[in-house]
């Protein structure tokens, strides 16, 4: 169920509040343009400036919109177990397919605590459970071997890789069962991480480009190495592009230059530098999409 290309969804905002009309747009777009999964609620959806009420709301409304046509991974992590637990029942009783877990930030737990967060909500909440690894923003990397004991949890997955480690990623794949599902968090490193066994990408950049990330996930897994290469070296600007300042400023000023929403942000994101942002809007030209 989970592979290929899915999208971590932007949080359209119009006047401080979620924009639900853009919200339900997107989910379209998305599904007509071959995103396999949608995953509110992350790190470029905002979350961590989201209330409760607005978190629930974004994975009600995305659930709603997609209608069963594509599966929806909530994002329900937090550092705080119970608080996780908490956003994870309500994502289950609202139609979730799955939660994003991501691993807890600022309090920087030990590879134990780790074990025993994941194990806690696993426990407490049976959906099956996508751990999100990213230390670049928590602090704490999980260890292959933490991953291999978490995978023995029935309904712990897979994982969501962004550590920009290929060798730490082989040794998942190694060490952890078959279907241990490994997934790239880093739209730069797609091709790499499906080439050592992993099944696909949530993705950022397909926010704006859906289309050509799914067809490089599917000509990955037909065997169109060539069609999947020219793609990768296609996009690899525009990745790049995205992450000029840090996500999700540049995927969401994209995406208002674009005029698929209000590019509004919630501080402590902030709008980009203008030079940074000549930069993308150059990027995003050279790549043949149109801005305003």
């Amino acid at each position: 169920m989970f592979k290929g290309s899915m999208v971590a969804l932007v949080t359209p905002f119009k006047g401080g509040k979620i924009d639900e009309k853009a919200l339900r747009e997107l989910v379209e777009f998305h599904i007509k343009n071959g995103t396999t999964a949608l995953v509110p609620c992350g790190t470029t959806g905002e979350s961590a400036t989201l209330s409760y009420e607005e978190h629930d709301r974004v994975i009600e409304l995305t659930i709603e919109f997609a209608g069963g046509r594509i599966p929806v991974i909530a994002g329900t992590g937090s550092n705080s177990t119970e608080e996780a637990i908490m956003l994870t029942r309500h994502a289950k009783k609202a139609g979730a397919a799955a939660s994003l877990q991501v691993s807890p930030y600022y309090n920087r737990p030990t590879q134990k605590g780790l074990y025993l967060h994941f194990k806690a909500i696993a426990e407490a909440v049976d959906i099956p459970l996508i751990l999100y690894n990213i230390a670049s923003r928590t602090g704490v990397n999980i260890e292959p071997e933490t991953f291999a004991k978490l995978a023995e949890i029935k309904n712990i997955i897979g994982v969501k890789e962004a550590s920009g480690s290929l060798e730490q990623m082989s040794r998942i794949r190694k060490i952890c069962p078959k279907e241990f599902l490994l997934i790239s968090g880093d739209d730069a490193l797609t091709l790499p991480v499906m080439s050592i066994g992993g099944v696909g990408i949530i993705s950022v950049v397909a926010n704006i480009i859906p289309r050509d990330v799914a067809d490089m996930c599917n000509a990955f897994e037909r065997g169109d190495l060539k069609r999947c290469e020219d793609l990768h070296y296609k996009m690899l600007g525009l990745v790049k592009a995205m992450f000029i300042e840090t996500n999700p400023i540049p995927v969401k000023t994209a995406m208002g230059l674009m005029k698929m929403i209000e590019p509004s942000l919630r501080l402590p994101m902030c709008e980009m530098l203008p030079e940074n942002k000549e930069k993308l809007v150059k990027a995003l030209k050279e790549y043949g999409l149109k801005v305003a």
